[in-house]
C-alpha cells in the first residue's frame, strides 16, 4: 500500500461493537456485531486511503477486541496503544429510515481505561498529526486525560483535528460538555462536527450564528459542517465552500459517513502536502473546494454500503474521476 504522504497521524478515542439492528431476519441474535467506534472508524478509514496512521487507545483481549485489531492492522494501521484484559465497549443500534439511534455499554471497558502516562508512551515521537473525538470526551475520567492530551500535542505544535460527533444519550452534564468542547476548539487545527452536532452545542441559535459563534471560539484554519443530504460545507480564514452530494442510487445506511468524511479531509490534506496550520492557510477556494468534494464523495461511497464500511483510495479516486458514485 502506497502512503498518500509522510504524515504520521495519530487517532485517539473509543473502539467498540456496533450490534446492528437486523432488520432482515437472518441474525441469530438479532444483531449484526460489526466493528466500530468513531474514531476507530477514521483510522480504518485512513489505513485504507494510504496514510501511515497509529491508533493509540487501549484495546480489549476479548474475542471482540482481537477482531478489532487485527481488522486495524489489515488496513496498514499500528495499533500503538496497550492490549487489557477489560471488555469491549459496545453500542447497540437500532435504525430509523437507515439512520441509526444509539444506545452504549461502556462502563468498565478496556477503551476507557487510559492514563497520561499511557498516552505519552503510545504516542509516536514522529506524530504530526492528532486526531481526537467522539464519546472520548464525553464526561468521565478519560475525557480529562483525552482533553488534556490533545492541548499538549497543540502547544507542541502538532497539527490537530476535532469531531465532537455529539451522543447526547451519554452526555450526563451538558454545560461541562459543552465547555470541554469550547475548550477544545482552541487547540484544534481542524474541526469537522454535523449540522446536528451544531444544533445541540448551540441549540438557541440559528446554524449561521451557531458557525459564526464556533469559529469565533476556534482557532482552527478549517471548519467543515456536514449536512446529510444537503452536502457538506467549509470555512477557511479566505473562503467558503458549500458542496452537494453527488446523485447515488442504492443508499444502505449511514454509519461511519461522517467518520469516513472526516478521515478523507485528512487524507486529502496530508496528499497536499496542507497538514500543518501553515498549510491550511495557504488553501486557496479551488483547493478547499476538491476537499471538500473528496470528503463528500468518500462518504456517499460508504452509504451504499452497510455498516462503516470506507473507500479504498483507488474506488475514491475512480470514483472522483467518474464524478458518480
Amino acid at each position: 500500500m502506497s502512503m498518500l504522504a509522510k504524515t504520521l497521524v495519530v487517532v485517539g478515542g473509543e473502539n467498540l461493537i456496533d450490534s446492528i439492528e437486523d432488520t432482515s431476519g437472518t441474525a441469530p441474535d438479532g444483531f449484526f456485531h460489526n466493528l466500530g467506534g468513531s474514531p476507530y472508524n477514521v483510522a480504518v478509514a485512513l489505513g485504507r486511503q494510504g496514510v501511515l496512521t497509529h491508533y493509540i487507545t487501549p484495546i480489549s483481549t476479548d474475542d471482540f477486541g482481537q477482531r478489532l485489531a487485527a481488522h486495524l492492522e489489515a488496513q496498514g494501521v499500528v495499533t500503538a496503544g496497550p492490549r487489557l484484559d477489560a471488555p469491549t465497549s459496545r453500542a447497540i443500534v437500532t435504525l430509523n429510515a437507515g439512520v441509526p439511534q444509539y444506545r452504549f455499554l461502556r462502563e468498565g471497558t478496556a477503551e476507557r481505561m487510559i492514563t497520561a502516562p499511557m498516552l505519552r508512551a503510545a504516542f509516536p515521537k514522529d506524530g504530526g498529526h492528532f486526531h481526537l473525538g467522539s464519546l472520548a470526551l464525553a464526561g468521565g475520567p478519560d475525557a480529562a486525560i483525552w482533553e488534556e492530551a490533545f492541548v499538549t500535542a497543540a502547544q507542541a505544535g502538532i497539527c490537530t483535528s476535532l469531531d465532537p460527533n455529539v451522543r447526547a444519550s451519554l452526555i450526563d452534564d451538558p454545560d461541562a460538555y459543552r465547555a470541554r468542547i469550547t475548550r477544545l476548539l482552541g487547540h484544534a487545527t481542524v474541526v469537522k462536527l454535523s449540522d446536528e452536532d451544531l444544533e445541540w452545542l448551540y441549540p438557541d441559535l440559528s446554524q449561521d450564528a451557531a458557525i459564526a459563534r464556533l469559529r469565533s471560539q476556534s482557532k482552527a484554519a478549517l471548519v467543515a459542517l456536514t449536512k446529510g443530504p444537503d452536502g457538506a460545507e467549509a470555512w477557511t480564514a479566505h473562503h467558503h465552500i458549500h458542496h452537494a452530494n453527488p446523485v447515488f442510487g442504492g443508499l444502505v445506511d449511514t454509519i461511519g459517513a461522517g467518520d469516513t468524511f472526516m478521515a478523507s479531509i485528512i487524507a486529502g490534506l496530508a496528499a497536499g502536502g496542507r497538514l500543518s496550520q501553515e498549510g491550511l492557510g495557504g488553501l486557496s477556494q479551488g483547493e478547499l473546494n476538491a476537499l471538500l468534494r473528496r470528503g463528500i464523495f468518500a462518504a456517499c461511497l460508504n452509504c451504499t454500503r452497510e455498516g462503516c464500511d470506507p473507500p479504498s483510495a483507488a474506488e475514491l479516486a475512480q470514483a472522483l474521476s467518474d464524478g458518480r458514485i
